[in-house]
């Protein structure tokens, strides 16, 4: 096991749920054993890194024998706090929000929206998959009685820092934030950013000056 007082690197811990869900199927078809080349193909990550990311939890595995696919999957489940159920917050009922709310994290057992908010009044009492919708006016007070500590914003840029401010004093710790605003924040606080327009932009830049597609090892 990992020494606790050893940091593991951002980007190793990035990719641990990527590792857990290619273990997961390969226990629902029934494979036993798994070696790092083939966790390489699957998850497109260089095998030295992962087997460089597999060594801060110590010997997970056995020179000439692989991973135990079982055994794997058990260490991550308990590392990934996958037995605990995390309750989210959504904030922004728009289409991409409506999105989020028709997923839900369904093969996430432990990850799972509880509450939405929006300003549109027709929306205000309604349910989108067993999710009451509420009016952000009410954003507090729900999210202290739920005690949820994550949030995700998919709300218009302009309101994002606004209701990211609010966030901060519901006693948020986490935000997962869809908008273009880059979010000033208490160190306390982590936010990670996914701006699909520059997703997209990097993705068309690198299919026109790198066409072919090689396995990088990450830092």
């Amino acid at each position: 096991m990992a020494n606790d007082s050893m940091k593991i690197p951002q980007a190793t811990a990035k990719r641990l749920p990527l590792y857990y869900r290619f273990l997961k199927n390969l226990h629902t078809s029934g494979k036993q054993r798994v070696s790092s080349a083939e966790l390489s193909e699957a998850v497109k990550v260089d095998s030295a890194t992962i087997r460089r990311d597999f060594s801060y939890f110590g010997a997970l595995g056995k020179k000439g024998y692989g991973y135990n696919v079982n055994y794997l999957i058990s260490f991550f489940r308990k590392t990934l706090d996958q037995d605990e159920l995390t309750q989210v917050a959504l904030i922004g009922v728009g289409n991409l929000g409506t999105a989020f709310l028709n997923y839900n994290f369904l093969k996430n057992n432990n990850t799972k929206i509880v509450c939405a908010f929006d300003v549109d009044p027709e929306k205000m009492g309604t349910m989108i998959r067993e999710v009451p919708v509420y009016h952000l006016d009410e954003l507090e007070k729900v999210l202290f009685d739920a005690d949820i500590a994550v949030a995700i914003l998919t709300v218009p840029a302009p309101a994002a820092q606004m209701i990211t401010d609010r966030l901060v004093k519901a006693d948020v710790k986490a935000i997962l934030n869809f908008t273009p605003a880059r979010l000033n924040v208490p160190p306390s606080i982590r936010v990670h950013h996914i701006d699909l327009a520059v997703e997209l932009q990097s993705l068309i830049y690198f299919l026109k000056h790198y066409p072919t597609v090689e396995v990088e090892e990450e830092e």
